[in-house]
């Protein structure tokens, strides 16, 4: 079993929405300076419920995407799976609830990983290949955050 995986979920067509896959092509430009054994990059693009048999063989799941909670674009968000399940307030998108569902098949297999999502708050989602000009200048703040919690959930 793999210590972590690393999952960046979001639409690429849907400008902001595609965030976390973003984020995952640029660790995968430096992937050499992580311990393979110990942890995995991967493309979840809209993420479906199909790939939940893969939770089954990691430890932890550090998620990137894109939350809602009504802050100024580009706020950047560390939650844990308890924030998404006990804050009513917050909007849950649907990678959010596929990936709980997800997880609670895992569990009923025998498996349940521990859960953290790095996300960031959108300016816009519509049609286009780019992430706004907000978004695109806190990519690299949203790199940094997610590297050091890559670091403690490896330690």
């Amino acid at each position: 079993m793999k210590k972590l995986l690393v999952l960046g979920v979001g639409n690429l067509l849907m400008m902001d929405e595609g965030l976390g896959v973003h984020a995952i092509h640029e660790f995968w430009k430096e992937k050499q300076d992580f311990d393979e054994t110990l942890v995995d990059f991967i493309d979840g693009g809209t993420f479906t419920q199909d790939i939940f048999y893969l939770f089954e063989t990691y430890e932890q799941i550090l998620v990137l995407d894109i939350v809602r909670a009504g802050h100024k674009p580009g706020t950047i968000y560390s939650l844990d799976e308890d924030d998404l399940v006990k804050n009513e307030k917050q909007v849950l998108s649907l990678h959010d609830i596929d990936l709980l569902d997800s997880l609670d098949m895992a569990q009923m297999r025998g498996h349940r990983p521990r859960l953290k999502v790095i996300g960031i708050e959108p300016e816009k989602i519509d049609w286009g290949t780019q992430l706004t000009s907000t978004l695109a200048k806190a990519l690299p703040s949203f790199m940094k955050v997610a590297r050091k919690h890559i670091k403690e959930l490896l330690n």
